[in-house]
């Protein structure tokens, strides 16, 4: 029988417990583990593991002989020459959290261009003398940086709000994509191709007040142009969420918050009931692919 391991909770439902145990014999485990090498031992003995992101992106490469199932998306921390020369097949949820992420991202734009945490529960107002107006996002231009499942599901709610969308995509002339662009949104996945690809140059070519909102993980971004560019007046406001999930220790996330001009949060944008019952889903489908021999989702 098929050994399962959840090396740490994974918030699965029950009708989702009831089919993976369908699958094989499944140890649960209650609590995360409190270092990598705990994690590592858990895995141990074991045909399929399923866990979330702590433990994996600093033992992925000492696993052997086992498939890996993830209900999350990002895994540019994973070598497949590596995988493949450990024999480990580890399977992503690709797709699970857009939903989430575009409702972080465009929260976080209509909070920054209708300053909505500034007059939220506001005391004192003159009677007589209004603010002045607020961006409105109808017929404004927004870029969006990746479209794969986040970048086109924000889009499309950006053009349901009355914006002209633009893609930017492989191949395309960057620069020229964002030159006209009162809004910047960023979906890049962390790839070789990506790696410190929004940098000064990048900022440089914007027109002026944009409006940036990121949520790519790894080396992407340059951090200190990105803090330059609202300094010189390119970025407006910019919102960041792409660090490890619930670490507010990290030294980028606390200079990030130290900025007046940006809206950190630390990696929660995936973090709804849904996403977790899509990612659940989505880990079991590659289970019983990985178990009937026609893996999917395979990271490659």
């Amino acid at each position: 029988m098929t050994k399962i391991v959840c090396v740490q909770p994974l918030q699965l439902f029950p009708d989702q417990q009831k089919r993976l145990e369908n699958l094989g014999e499944v140890t649960y485990y209650d609590e995360r583990t409190q270092s990598p090498d705990e994690w590592l031992e858990r895995t141990k003995a074991h045909d399929v593991v399923l866990t979330g992101v702590f433990g994996i992106v600093d033992k992925w490469s000492e696993l052997k002989d086992v498939f890996v199932s993830l209900p999350f998306v990002g895994v540019g921390w994973a070598d497949p020459l590596v995988l493949k020369a450990n024999n480990v097949t580890i399977s992503n949820s690709p797709g699970c959290n857009k939903h989430a992420v575009a409702e972080w991202v465009i929260g976080m734009l209509l909070m920054m261009t209708r300053q909505l945490d500034y007059y939220l529960n506001i005391k004192e107002m003159p009677f007589n003398k209004m603010p002045p107006a607020a961006f409105g996002l109808p017929v404004k231009n927004i870029t969006i940086l990746g479209n794969g499942n986040i970048g086109n599901c924000v889009g499309e709610v950006a053009s349901a709000l009355g914006m002209n969308v633009t893609y930017f995509q492989r191949g395309d002339d960057l620069l020229r994509k964002i030159a006209g662009a009162d809004v910047v949104v960023d979906a890049l996945s962390s790839k070789p191709e990506t790696q410190g690809l929004l940098n000064k140059d990048f900022f440089n070519a914007l027109k002026g007040d944009v409006y940036f909102v990121t949520v790519s993980a790894g080396e992407v971004l340059d951090v200190d142009a990105m803090f330059e560019a609202l300094d010189n007046g390119k970025l407006r406001l910019a919102a960041h969420d792409s660090f490890m999930a619930g670490d507010t220790s990290n030294e980028l996330y606390q200079s990030i918050l130290r900025h007046p001009k940006v809206y950190a949060t630390p990696h929660i944008g995936y973090n709804t009931d849904v996403t977790d019952r899509t990612g659940n889903d989505m880990m079991i489908d590659n289970v019983e692919a990985w178990i009937n021999g026609d893996p999917i989702n395979v990271v490659s």
